[in-house]
Parts: structure tokens; C-alpha cells; sequence
């Protein structure tokens, strides 16, 4: 019986065509894969970086830079690290009275760095109210 043409199967330009367009498919799906990888390690790394900033704000409402102006703490995975310096210099408050207040205030810049596993994850600078109480009330009436 003799061997009809039209019934041979794939010859071996067909096979090379479709395994290209296999590769190319493949190479293409697995690009797009590791983009998708790489955009998620950068917004993992930016979520961790904002939750480290926000935690950061927290502490240093408890810093009072005129009697610590520089110090580190660890909290948790963070390691916060602080240096400031006087913007300008301490003068006494003033009660809603216009009287002479009970504290004396500084504005302070203040430079904050933070770190996990001594490693640098951000640092930014704050403006920061420094106090020291200085006068008693005195109920005088």
C-alpha cells in the first residue's frame, strides 16, 4: 500500500515551529512571573518601612529631646536611633493668660534612623517640641 503524502504526521520543521513557539510563550509567561515577584518584594519592603516609620512616630512622642537630645532603642524588631539638634533656644511658655508658664520649650530637628538586624531600613528628619518644667503652680486663691 502505498504512502499517501497528506498522512505523514509532522515533519520536522512543524515540530521545530511549535516547540519555538512553546519557548517563547514559556519565556514570556515566566518573565511576567518574576516582574510579579519583584513588585511584591518592593511592596513588602515598603508596608515593613511605613509600619517602621509609623511605630517610630509612636515612640518619639515619648522622647523629650531637651533632656534626651540623643539615644537609641530597641522595640520589638526595630532598632530606633536618634540625634537632635536645637532649631532654636529654650524660652519659657506662656499660659493662656499671658502669664510666664510652668515650662520652658525648644523646637528641635531631630534625625531618626531605623534598623532591623543592623541594617539600615530608613531614616527621616522630625521637628520635634522639647520641654523642662521650670515653676510650680501655686494655688494661691
Amino acid at each position: 500500500m502505498p504512502i499517501n503524502s497528506k498522512n505523514q504526521g509532522f515533519t520536522l520543521l512543524e515540530a521545530i515551529v511549535a516547540l519555538v513557539l512553546i519557548a517563547t510563550t514559556g519565556m514570556a509567561l515566566l518573565d511576567w512571573v518574576n516582574n510579579n515577584l519583584m513588585n511584591l518584594n518592593r511592596m513588602q519592603a515598603m508596608q515593613q518601612r511605613n509600619e517602621a516609620i509609623r511605630g517610630a512616630l509612636v515612640f518619639m512622642d515619648s522622647v523629650n529631646p531637651l533632656e534626651h537630645p540623643e539615644g537609641s532603642q530597641a522595640i520589638g524588631i526595630y532598632t530606633f536611633t536618634w540625634q537632635s539638634q536645637p532649631i532654636e533656644s529654650t524660652k519659657d511658655g506662656v499660659s493662656f493668660t499671658g502669664d510666664v508658664g510652668f515650662y520652658q520649650l525648644g523646637l528641635y530637628d531631630v534625625k531618626l534612623i531605623i534598623f532591623i538586624d543592623n541594617q539600615i531600613i530608613t531614616q527621616f528628619n522630625m521637628r520635634q517640641v522639647g520641654y523642662k518644667q521650670m515653676r510650680k503652680p501655686s494655688f494661691d486663691f
